[in-house]
């Protein structure tokens, strides 16, 4: 029988595969990269910060067998550095990852930094060339208070840096990879970004990046990549006690709308984690959505999810009960 293939907007994660909260074996990593392979997946993205460049080095191996000719789209992240941490027990989760590598990743966002960072990720990826890179976490939502003083650095030097190794041709294009809305339409009035992979913000959850950031990715062509399409977990699996959203207990009125949104999708038998992923793949300016994937078992599910026939009455029953904005553009066939 054959197998589906995942649509042309279905990406991979590569967290997951750094040992996100739990170990994955060096085997079991690499066959998730070959049934993404496979099943026609040919954009992969991952981080130094993922196992501290665990997910980095697996995803090169694989596709030095894979795709020697380099045709998959491939980016990674700058921002953050990997240092000896030689006395830390690596049995245990540190910076949310289970990693065997002696080392743990440090926020740098100046030119040294960036440059460093990325010399090592070649390495690792066993590539020349690197199709996107993305400056990892910039954002008040992860440095708070030092913010200014790390966009600052970023401006001055890293971003420099990038713009330097995109005109070498080192870098086929540049942009950010972050966790919320407002840096992304700081960073757009000041530099050019040729993409955004926006993590968690336009989900079934969540969808004020339709006010203006979407629509003005349009206007300047930037690529937009959605990741995190299940809000850390809770639009897959649903409000059970180990429910993740945003990486932490999801509040009351965040369980109350996951809890009505998959009673909805239950009246159609549709999984709500194929609502949840084929939400984001309908709107125009986005290039991609790329879920993690830990197994060649979740990897089947995604491909599956991706492509499962949604009812529209199901859409329109969402925009009814008020949980997804009527203006937001709605799945009809994905391609």
């Amino acid at each position: 029988m054959t197998q589906r293939q995942a649509p042309a907007r279905l990406g991979f994660g590569g967290a997951a595969i750094g040992n996100l909260y739990r170990p994955v074996g060096d085997d079991a990593a690499r066959a998730t990269i070959d049934a993404a392979w496979g099943r026609g997946i040919r954009r992969f993205d991952t981080a130094p910060h993922y196992g501290f460049g665990l997910s980095e080095r697996r995803l090169g191996d694989a596709l030095a067998d894979l795709d020697p000719d380099g045709d998959a789209i491939l980016s990674t992240k700058v921002g953050r550095v990997l240092r000896p941490v030689p006395d830390r027990d690596l049995a245990v989760e540190r910076q949310g990852f289970v990693s065997p590598e002696p080392v743990e990743s440090a926020f740098d966002y100046s030119r040294d930094g960036i440059l460093r960072s990325f010399d090592a990720s070649r390495d690792r990826l066993r590539r020349d060339r690197i199709d996107l890179l993305l400056a990892h976490d910039l954002g008040a939502m992860t440095h708070g208070a030092d913010h200014a003083a790390q966009m600052a650095t970023f401006l001055d030097g890293g971003y420099l840096a990038m713009r330097a190794l995109r005109d070498a041709g080192a870098v086929g294009a540049i942009g950010v990879g972050v966790n919320e809305i407002a840096v992304c339409e700081e960073l757009l009035t000041q530099v050019e970004l040729d993409a955004i992979l926006l993590a968690g913000r336009y989900t079934l959850l969540e969808q004020d990046a339709l006010d203006t950031l979407l629509p003005r990715c349009a206007a300047l062509g930037v690529e937009v990549i959605v990741g995190g399409p299940y809000n850390s977990g809770i639009l897959a699996s649903g409000t059970g006690p180990d429910a993740r959203y945003n990486y932490e207990t999801p509040p009351a009125d965040v369980t109350r709308r996951v809890d009505a949104i998959a009673s909805i999708c239950a009246r159609y038998a549709v999984p709500m984690a194929a609502a949840a992923l084929q939400f984001p793949m309908a709107h125009p300016a986005v290039a991609a959505v790329i879920p993690g994937m830990a197994d060649a078992t979740e990897l089947a599910q995604a491909v599956t999810l991706a492509t499962l026939p949604i009812p529209p009455a199901l859409w329109a029953d969402l925009i009814d009960a008020g949980l997804i904005r009527a203006d937001a553009p709605i799945p009809l066939e994905i391609a």
